[in-house]
C-alpha cells in the first residue's frame, strides 16, 4: 500500500479495502465479525507456537501432547478395515504419520507435498510413531518464496471450514495482518491517557497491536497481552463507574425515612434470630433505603442463608412508608413458594400480598390488577408476568428480584420502568466469584449473606455409578423408615424436553409401583397446572408423600426441612451450579442429610470434574469459580445471549489482578473528573462510544 492508501484507512474502514481481502473474502470475514480495519487488528492470535517449545520427531514418546512442525511428504486415502486419510510428514529428524479416519474428500484437498505445517495431539505408536486426528495450521504453501514467520513465534488465528477455503486459514490472517504492520501507528490512535500509561507502565496501543500478532520474543508478547487486557477491562470499569456516578448524581429516588409498624412487627414475631451476617446486610439495605439515591442492591447468599427474610423486612419497610414491592422470581413454582411463604408471614399483620402468574382466570386477573394499580395490595410477588404492560402500580418503591440471573437485562430494566425509580435489590443463591461480580454487578454494592442460620449441617455428598442403584434405593427406603423423606430428581434439558419428561414420567411409575410400592411417591414437573404443582408441594410439605420425583423445578426456593435425602439422576448432565442448587433442598432441618449423585460410565472431564468438586465441597464459592473455570462466565451466567461480556482477550479466571487495577484507575479517573470534562476524560468518552459501547451497553442494567 502507498502513503496515499495509508492515510485514507481509519479504525472504522471496511475491511474490504486492506489489501489481500476485497469484496468476497469480506462478506466471510464479516459472518465472523470482522467488519473493520479495528475489528482485523483485535481478531487476537488464540495461540503461538514457539519454535523453542517444538518437539524434534526423534524426540516424540507415545502418551505426550506434543506440537510438531514438518513438510508434507505425501497426503493419500488409505483403504482397510477402516478407511483412513493419511499424512506422511518429515522435519529432518524424522518421519511420522498424521491419521484421520475419514473418508472424506475435501481432506485431499486441504495438504499438498511440499507444505510447511503444524500438527499438535497425542503421540501414539502403531506400526510407527503417529498423531491421531490431530490439530494442524499451515505455515507455509508448497513453492511460496520467504515463507512467513517460520522461525521465532508463530501466531495462530481462529478460523473455519468456509474461511480456510478462502485462504483465510492462520497463514492467510498472516500474511494480511504482516502487510498493515507498518500502518497501525498511523490507523490506531491511543485509546488511554499517557498519565495511565505512564502510572500503570503500559505498552502504547500501536506497539501492542504489533507484538500481538509478531512477537519479536515472549517479553514483548506478555507486555502487548497485559496492555490491551487492561483496556478491555479498563472501558467495562469505566463504564460501570459513570453508571454508578449518573444513577447517584442525575437521578434522585426515594428516601424510606423510618422503621414502621410491620417491620417491628415482624421482627418481634420472628421464631429465630437473625444472623450476624443477615444484621449486617439489613442494616446495609436499610441505610440505602434511607438515601434519596436509587438503591442498586446485590445480595449474594449460598443456599439456605436466610435471604428471603432479610428481603421480606426490606419490602416491608417500603410498605411502612407508604409504598408498594415487587418481588419477581423465575419460575411459578418458586414464585408461588415465596407467596406462600410471605402470605403466612404477614397475614396478621394486615399486609395484602397477591401472586400474579399465568393461567389465572380473566376476572380474577383483572381484579387483582385492579388492586395493585389502586394500591391496594402491598407486596405482588409473580414471574415475567409483573413485567407485561397491563400490570400498573400504584406507588411502587422497591422492587426485589430472585435468581436474577435467570433473567435478561431488559426484563430487570422493565420491571424497574414501573416506578419512578424505585429501590432495586437483586438476589442470588448462586455465589459469584469476585472477578465476575466486579464485571457484571460492578456498579451494584454487593452484600454477602456468609454465615450459616444456627443448625443448618453440611450434606454429606457421594458420587456413585449405575451398579450401585440397588444398595442406593436400599438406602432410601431405610431413610423413609426413619421418617424422613426424599427427592429423586431427574433431569431436563430444553433440547430433549419431551425426551426427559417422559423418563421421569416412566420413573415415577415403576418407582411407585415396583421399587417402593409402600410408600407414596408422587411426580412434579413444570408442565403441570399451578394449583396442582402446588398441591403436590403442600402434600409433600405437609408429611403426606414420603418420595418425590421431580425435574429440576425444585431447584431454587423449596423449602421442606423433613426432606433429608436427595438422588439426583443422570447427574453428569448437570451444570455445577445447578447440582450445588439442588442439594441445596435437603439439609434444611434438623436430621444429617445426604445427597447421592447417580452417574453413568463414559463420563467427559468435565463431568468428573464436576462431580468430584461436589463430593469435595460444599463451599458456594469454591463450586462457583470451579463451575467458572469449566464453563466460561457467558455459559455460566447466561450472558452470553445478552452480548454482555464479549471479551476478545481478557480472560476473567485468570486476569483477575489486571480487572482489580483496571477497576481502581477508572474509579480514580471518574472522582478526579466526574463530568468527564477535562481533555483526557472527553477522549475517553469518544473512544468509550466508538469502540466499546455497543458491546457493553447492557451492562447498564445488569
Amino acid at each position: 500500500m502507498n502513503a496515499e492508501t495509508t492515510n485514507r484507512l481509519k479504525p472504522e474502514t471496511p475491511v474490504q479495502y486492506v489489501k489481500g481481502i476485497g469484496p468476497k473474502r469480506s462478506d466471510l470475514l464479516r459472518r465472523a465479525g470482522i467488519e473493520t480495519i479495528q475489528d482485523l487488528l483485535y481478531y487476537f492470535p488464540r495461540k503461538y507456537l514457539d519454535r523453542s517449545s517444538i518437539v524434534a520427531i526423534r524426540d516424540l514418546k507415545p502418551g505426550r501432547e506434543v506440537t510438531i512442525v514438518g513438510r508434507v511428504y505425501s497426503a493419500e486415502s488409505v483403504s482397510g478395515r477402516r478407511k483412513r486419510f493419511v499424512v506422511l510428514v518429515g522435519d529432518g529428524t524424522g518421519f511420522l504419520q498424521c491419521v484421520w479416519f475419514v473418508s472424506a474428500p475435501y481432506m485431499s484437498r486441504l495438504f499438498k507435498p511440499g507444505e510447511t505445517v503444524a500438527f499438535s495431539g497425542k503421540a501414539s505408536f502403531y506400526r510407527g510413531l503417529q498423531l491421531v486426528h490431530p490439530e494442524y495450521d499451515k505455515i507455509s504453501e508448497e513453492g511460496e518464496q520467504n515463507p512467513l514467520h517460520t522461525g521465532g513465534i508463530i501466531p495462530m488465528y481462529p478460523s473455519t471450514e468456509s474461511l480456510s477455503e478462502k485462504g483465510l486459514d492462520s497463514r492467510g490472517f498472516r500474511k494480511i495482518l504482516h502487510a498493515l504492520l507498518p500502518m497501525i501507528p498511523g490507523i490506531m490512535p491511543e485509546t488511554l491517557p499517557e498519565s495511565l500509561l505512564a502510572e500503570e507502565g503500559l505498552m502504547p496501543l500501536g506497539q501492542a497491536l504489533t507484538h500481538v500478532h509478531f512477537p519479536a520474543d515472549q517479553a514483548s508478547l506478555s507486555g502487548a497481552r497485559h496492555r490491551l487486557k487492561f483496556e478491555e477491562l479498563f472501558f467495562i470499569q469505566l463504564h460501570l463507574a459513570l453508571e454508578r456516578r449518573r444513577r447517584e448524581t442525575v437521578e434522585p429516588g426515594i428516601a424510606f425515612t423510618s422503621t414502621g409498624r410491620t417491620y417491628k412487627g415482624l421482627m418481634t414475631s420472628l421464631p429465630f434470630d437473625l444472623t450476624g451476617a443477615q444484621k449486617r446486610v439489613l442494616s446495609e439495605i436499610l441505610r440505602d433505603m434511607k438515601s434519596p439515591k436509587p438503591m442498586n442492591r446485590l445480595l449474594q447468599g449460598d443456599v439456605g442463608s436466610g435471604k428471603t427474610v432479610v428481603a421480606l423486612l426490606a419490602m416491608l419497610n417500603a410498605v411502612d412508608n407508604g409504598y408498594q414491592a415487587a418481588l419477581m422470581a423465575p419460575t411459578e413454582i418458586l414464585a408461588e413458594q415465596h407467596y406462600i411463604t410471605l402470605h403466612r408471614w404477614l397475614e396478621e399483620l394486615g399486609i395484602r400480598v397477591r401472586l400474579l402468574r399465568g393461567g389465572q382466570k380473566d376476572t380474577e386477573r383483572r381484579d387483582l390488577l385492579k388492586e395493585i394499580a389502586e394500591g391496594t395490595v402491598h407486596l405482588a410477588v409473580g414471574t415475567h408476568a409483573l413485567l407485561e404492560s397491563g400490570v400498573r402500580f400504584h406507588r411502587l418503591g422497591l422492587v426485589v428480584i430472585d435468581e436474577q440471573h435467570r433473567f435478561g437485562v431488559l426484563q430487570r430494566a422493565a420491571l424497574q420502568g414501573k416506578g419512578a425509580r424505585p429501590d432495586v435489590l437483586v438476589m442470588t443463591a448462586t455465589p459469584i466469584p469476585r472477578t465476575l461480580a466486579l464485571t457484571l454487578y460492578g456498579d451494584l454494592d454487593v452484600s454477602v449473606l456468609d454465615e450459616r442460620p444456627p443448625g443448618r449441617k453440611p450434606v454429606r455428598t457421594v458420587w456413585r455409578g449405575e451398579d450401585k442403584r440397588d444398595k442406593i434405593y436400599a438406602y432410601l427406603r431405610e431413610q423413609v423408615g426413619k421418617g424422613r423423606q426424599v427427592y429423586i430428581v431427574y433431569p431436563l434439558v430444553e433440547e430433549s424436553e419431551k425426551i426427559d419428561l417422559a423418563a421421569a414420567t416412566v420413573a415415577h411409575k415403576r418407582l411407585s409401583r415396583e421399587v417402593f410400592p409402600e410408600f407414596r411417591v408422587d411426580l412434579l414437573h413444570g408442565r403441570m397446572k399451578p394449583e396442582d404443582k402446588e398441591r403436590i408441594m403442600q402434600e409433600f410439605k405437609e408429611g403426606r408423600t414420603h418420595i418425590l420425583v421431580s425435574t429440576t423445578v425444585i431447584e431454587v426456593g423449596v423449602d421442606v426441612p423433613n426432606a433429608a435425602v436427595m438422588l439426583i439422576e443422570h447427574a453428569e448432565r448437570f451444570g455445577l451450579t445447578q447440582l450445588h442448587q439442588l442439594r441445596g433442598r435437603v439439609g434444611r432441618g434438623p436430621a444429617a442429610s445426604t445427597c447421592i449423585l447417580l452417574a453413568a460410565g463414559g463420563l467427559s472431564e468435565d463431568a468428573r470434574t464436576r462431580l468430584s468438586a461436589m463430593e469435595a465441597t460444599d463451599d458456594g464459592f469454591r463450586i462457583a469459580e470451579t463451575d467458572l473455570e469449566i464453563r466460561g462466565p457467558g455459559e455460566l451466567f447466561g450472558t452470553r445471549q445478552h452480548g454482555m461480556l464479549n471479551l476478545r482477550i481478557a480472560n476473567l479466571i485468570t486476569d483477575g489482578k489486571i480487572l482489580e487495577t483496571a477497576r481502581k484507575a477508572a474509579f480514580r479517573i471518574t472522582e478526579k473528573d466526574p463530568n468527564m470534562q477535562s481533555a483526557e476524560g472527553r477522549k475517553l468518552i469518544e473512544t468509550y462510544q466508538k469502540h466499546h459501547q455497543a458491546r457493553f451497553g447492557l451492562l447498564a442494567v445488569g
